[in-house]
């Protein structure tokens, strides 16, 4: 990929991470974060508070960019180990099945406390699920089908452990922060996922064009000589 269009993927990754926290933020944290300073009219503060959300997004959009790049290097790595991409499957798969058992009995359950938490994980791990399988499919039809599980591993087992220092915290109103986290890293990863070809594609196209305006060029000084 040239300089250009990381730029622009990584600008584009983050401003869906900005938006998706500080517009989802308004709702999810309002009685934590908004409230008591719209009933007060410190618009000061309320707007502070909405910056906060949208660099909080910056942030895990950065660490979801981090986490895919890291995968791209360890999934290549886990063909090469394992020699063929079949067998390298049947683990991806294995460590999905992994990772889902330890939010459930070790994220999710020590916290659900009450039964609106139980239902509130459930929603949540229902939501990472059905992400995860619907850009996975959306990826294979894209590309080519053997992509479907590797979509899948990324979706649910990276999301997850980009996810996982907010699960971890044990705090009052953790909750809301663990509700509202999820959905730009799921955003982010999605949109990495499947615009990641696209912008291989235009790096593609723009070293061709480039090549062909060196080739002008060069056809042009010899001619003049």
């Amino acid at each position: 990929m040239t300089i250009r269009n990381w730029f622009k993927f990584f600008l584009n990754a983050m401003l869906i991470g900005g938006v998706i926290t500080g517009i989802l933020g308004l709702f999810i944290r309002w009685d934590d974060a908004f409230a008591k300073y719209f009933e007060a009219g410190q618009w000061g503060e309320f707007f502070a508070a909405f910056a906060f959300m949208i660099v909080m997004g910056f942030t895990v959009s950065v660490i979801a960019q981090m986490g895919y790049f890291a995968y791209l290097t360890i999934h290549q790595m886990g063909v090469n180990i394992f020699r063929t991409l079949t067998l390298w499957n049947w683990v991806q798969l294995l460590i999905i099945v992994i990772v889902i058992f330890d939010l459930i009995m070790f994220r999710f359950r020590p916290n659900a406390e009450t039964t609106g938490q139980i239902w509130l994980y459930v929603i949540l791990l229902a939501i990472l699920i059905i992400t995860a399988i619907v850009v996975a499919i959306a990826k294979a039809n894209m590309t080519k089908k053997h992509t479907l599980i590797s979509a899948l591993f990324f979706m649910i087992v990276v999301s997850t452990l980009e996810w996982l220092p907010v699960l971890m915290v044990r705090a009052d109103n953790v909750d809301s922060w663990v509700t509202l986290l999820l959905f730009p890293i799921l955003a982010v990863n999605a949109y990495q996922l499947l615009a990641l070809p696209k912008y291989n594609a235009k790096s593609d196209e723009d070293r061709l064009k480039l090549e062909a305006r060196r080739k002008e060029r060069r056809e042009a000084a010899a001619k003049t000589k």
